[in-house]
């Protein structure tokens, strides 16, 4: 078999897993009339087009912008803003006329000032805050008497803070990080369920329509059985070697082989629709044509060691690496909530420099000379006197991990349970092959040995058509054992978590 390279293909496929992008041989285009299908051109098809498979990768998709939006939070901000000020104040004051007298007077004192204020700060992956900030103001002030006033001066500097205790080693953004990163490591391992339990799916599916294609066989050939013996006991009625009574035998032997072989060839068409159901996003396009199995039923000896196959479940199944993943995150969330148990205990400091003038270029000039530094440095020290919330937060998340951890160890006993039983009943089914094959060679010799009587007149009309139903019935079991038998080694491989890697179908996440 071909190495399958997977998204939602084999051979002809890739997988990108997250933002997932596909490439496969489009085998849906214009199916039409008979359509032959190996098992492993179904499984291509639905893996590319089922609808499960389809709905799971997008939540990949989902986690990944998610997680792509978490670090968001290190995002710088730039504000800018900027402003006029007017300002029309009376202003009481004194005028000595030129007759001497001092009179008192009301005049106005305008100023207007036009600020500008800009900065850009965030958050560091280590926590530190940062913002460098510059702002400059222009004010001219025109009053009574006075020659009119401007100046302009304003600041250009950093102010960063540094966390010590709580939210040092852990914050809400890196906690958040860290849970996307768990969620789309889990939204994968969900998609790779998806595609197992799609694949286990579409393997049953595909058995069941072999089977039901040869137990049409098997139903037709039992008709035809039943119809050379009813044409033999007519003639024999004619010669008057037969009662006309065991012909009735046959009639309603006939009628009854005609009602199954109708019942056979009903089950044979809801098992293609099926099948269909599970390889095409488009049913309507497809309901006209009928797929044909390229591959036959066949019950090849497998060994398989409980030990190992339990190896197998414990590391590959996609459930229960989900479930890991979920003790992960609730662990991830108990070191932050037990971080916040702490006090705010912070580094402060900020370093910059003045500049004035009587225009904004003289601000500005001084900014460049660095001549008026100004600066500060300190630490913040603040807790709540209880803390009752954090600590019965904390509590909490401990008591949920323990619950996580027994629903872990739950779901590690279940598979290895489900496992043991996969196991007990592939082996069961494959002596159940053997057995039915027996069977059927026993039910064939005696019928023909009846047969052979029956012709000498040493035998009856019913219990030839005794034998014929035990051989229709011990055909039909030979073909369900078999088909049991293959669907159960598929079901043995999904219990391990290993349908994919059987099936050399690689999954690759970016």
């Amino acid at each position: 078999m071909n190495k399958f390279v997977a998204v939602s293909a084999l051979s002809a496929a890739t997988i990108l897993g997250a933002g997932a992008q596909t490439t496969a041989t489009n085998l849906v285009a214009n199916p039409a009339g008979v359509r032959e299908m190996s098992l492993k051109d179904c499984i291509q098809t639905a893996l590319q087009y089922n609808f499960d498979v389809q709905i799971q990768r997008e939540n990949v998709d989902i986690q990944l912008y998610g997680l792509n939006g978490a670090y968001g939070g290190y995002d710088p901000t730039l504000n800018i803003s900027g402003q006029h000020n007017h300002d029309n104040q009376a202003q009481f004051t004194t005028v000595t006329e030129t007759n001497g007298a001092v009179v008192g007077v009301v005049v106005p004192q305008i100023s207007d000032v036009d600020s500008f204020k800009t900065d850009v700060g965030g958050l560091s992956p280590w926590g530190l805050q940062y913002d460098f900030f510059g702002n400059v103001a222009q004010s001219t002030v025109n009053s009574f008497g006075s020659p009119q006033e401007e100046d302009a001066g304003g600041q250009v500097g950093v102010t960063v803070t540094q966390p010590l205790l709580k939210n040092f080693w852990i914050d809400t953004t890196r906690l958040t990080i860290l849970l996307a990163k768990n969620s789309l490591k889990e939204s994968e391992q969900g998609l790779r369920l998806q595609y197992i339990t799609s694949v286990a799916a579409v393997q049953n599916a595909y058995y069941e329509l072999i089977y039901a294609q040869d137990n049409v066989q098997v139903q037709q050939e039992a008709l035809v059985l039943a119809q050379t013996q009813l044409d033999q006991d007519r003639q024999r009625v004619a010669v008057g070697s037969l009662a006309p009574l065991d012909v009735q035998q046959d009639e309603a032997q006939v009628a009854s082989s005609q009602a199954t072989l109708i019942a056979a060839r009903n089950t044979l068409s809801l098992d293609q629709n099926t099948l269909k159901s599970l390889l095409v996003s488009d049913y309507s396009h497809w309901h006209d044509t009928t797929i044909k199995p390229t591959e036959s039923l066949a019950a090849n000896l497998q060994l398989f060691d409980l030990q190992d196959c339990w190896g197998k479940g414990m590391t590959r199944r996609p459930d229960l690496l989900q479930a890991r993943l979920t003790v992960e995150s609730q662990g991830i969330t108990l070191k932050y909530d037990r971080n916040q148990l702490y006090p705010t205990l912070d580094l402060n400091s900020q370093y910059g420099y003045n500049g004035v003038g009587p225009v904004y270029s003289g601000a500005f000039d001084q900014y460049g000379d660095a001549n008026h530094p100004f600066y500060y440095y300190g630490a913040s020290l603040s807790f709540p006197l209880s803390n009752v919330k954090a600590r019965n937060t904390l509590k909490s998340d401990k008591a949920t991990l323990r619950q996580e951890l027994l629903t872990l160890k739950q779901l590690e006993q279940n598979i290895m349970v489900e496992i043991d039983n996969a196991v007990q009943q592939v082996r069961s089914d494959y002596e159940g092959v053997q057995a039915s094959k027996q069977a059927r060679i026993y039910a064939e010799a005696a019928l023909d040995a009846e047969q052979k009587k029956y012709a000498v007149g040493k035998s009856t009309t019913f219990t030839v058509l005794q034998l014929q139903n035990t051989l229709t019935a011990d055909r039909g079991a030979e073909i369900r054992s078999i088909a049991n038998y293959n669907e159960d080694i598929a079901k043995l491989a999904q219990q391990e978590g290993v349908t994919l890697e059987d099936l050399n179908i690689n999954v690759q996440f970016r």
